[in-house]
């Protein structure tokens, strides 16, 4: 499947060829020149132009040609993205980072989908048998174990993205989730919320976990106990998100507020919410996290966390070719990087109503 999620680029892949040069500069409305200096790193183009450049590289999972790029003198490194995340918005911020980056480095990107339990073993040992150089994995791939191992045993470097808790031995990219869910719980409560509803995101990943651990620590600093009944489980996908807000506003007594691990499903709960009648954030406030296109294309906009996903994806390719290109017997880079977040205020957060909130029937 493209990355886009159309499945076209991959279909004609197999009967029409491998896409072109010209194949990207026609999606892109540009001409082939114009990518092919997005592709080598050339500066001389607007900021604008090269975005619309890596969507359409994105969209048709082109790769340049290895022996083009000898000739004009570039480099070979080859690194690979494998990918399998359920929020659209995070995955388009990813690949958007990662393919201006490569471009930057003068490396290719070869981008695979990889779904888990299905064929991820197969993708990862067709990029090693491809002569890979190196791997970056943003969630949930980050901590898929088989892929991981199969990775070390091979000697390719790896980079794990978003991990909650990287291995030491790793290359790491990642935020610290525990004090971004902790700065978030701070100012739910600061609002004069009292109870507040979590949505746990993916439970097989560590960062989950760690927002966790930040949304109950802002509620032990404020002396107020922990309810597990406030705290529903999701999985990082819109659907999750329905259930879980459900699941929280059927409750006798239910949350003023909900704070849920991405703006995937924190945009799900605000949609069960209307469909309630509640006013967000009148009678509801909402908060989310991640920071992805979602969060301003809806109404109200998300109060999130900003994860910056897209130089995260940078900071991944920046830091796994200059593992990659060290010489030997030098010191590499250091292995784990840890990015700021921010808490981004908009209008979907609100103190409590003073009067009890009206349901609809």
């Amino acid at each position: 499947m493209s990355p886009d999620g159309s499945g076209k680029a991959r279909s004609s892949r197999r009967t029409g060829g491998a896409p072109t040069i010209s194949d990207v500069a026609r999606r892109a409305g540009v001409s082939p020149m114009t990518v092919s200096r997005v592709i080598n790193g050339v500066n001389n183009v607007r900021l604008v132009t090269r975005d619309e450049v890596n969507k359409a590289i994105a969209a048709l999972n082109y790769a340049p040609n290895p022996a083009a790029r000898s000739l004009a003198g570039a480099g070979q490194t080859r690194i690979g993205l494998l990918y399998s995340n359920p929020s659209a918005g995070y995955l388009s911020e990813f690949l958007l980072g990662s393919l201006d980056q490569a471009a930057r480095s003068d490396v290719q990107i070869i981008v695979e989908k990889c779904e888990l339990g299905d064929h991820e073993i197969e993708v990862t040992r067709h990029l090693i048998d491809g002569g890979i150089d190196g791997i970056i994995l943003p969630p949930p791939l980050c901590e898929t174990a088989a892929i991981l191992d199969l990775l070390a045993a091979a000697g390719v470097p790896t980079v794990s993205v978003a991990s909650g808790l990287p291995a030491e031995a790793m290359l790491a990219i990642r935020i610290d989730d525990r004090e971004a869910a902790l700065t978030m719980g701070r100012h739910i409560l600061a609002l004069g919320h009292r109870r507040i509803g979590f949505i746990a995101g993916n439970p097989n990943l560590s960062a989950s976990a760690r927002r966790l651990e930040g949304y109950s620590a802002a509620l032990q600093e404020s002396g107020i106990a922990i309810d597990d009944g406030l705290i529903a489980q999701g999985l990082y996908t819109y659907r999750s998100g329905l259930d879980a807000a459900e699941q929280l506003l059927d409750r006798g007594d239910p949350p003023t507020a909900i704070f849920a691990s991405n703006d995937d499903m924190a945009a799900a709960t605000v949609a069960v919410a209307h469909r309630r009648g509640l006013d967000v954030p009148g009678d509801l406030t909402v908060c989310g996290f991640d920071d992805t296109t979602l969060s301003t294309a809806i109404w109200p906009e998300l109060t999130t966390i900003h994860q910056p996903i897209a130089d995260m994806s940078r900071a991944a390719v920046e830091l796994l070719v200059s593992t990659i290109r060290r010489p030997r017997g030098t010191d590499g880079p250091d292995r784990h990087r840890l990015l700021d977040y921010t808490l981004i205020r908009r209008q979907s957060d609100a103190p409590p109503r003073r009067r009890p909130r009206d349901r609809a029937s």
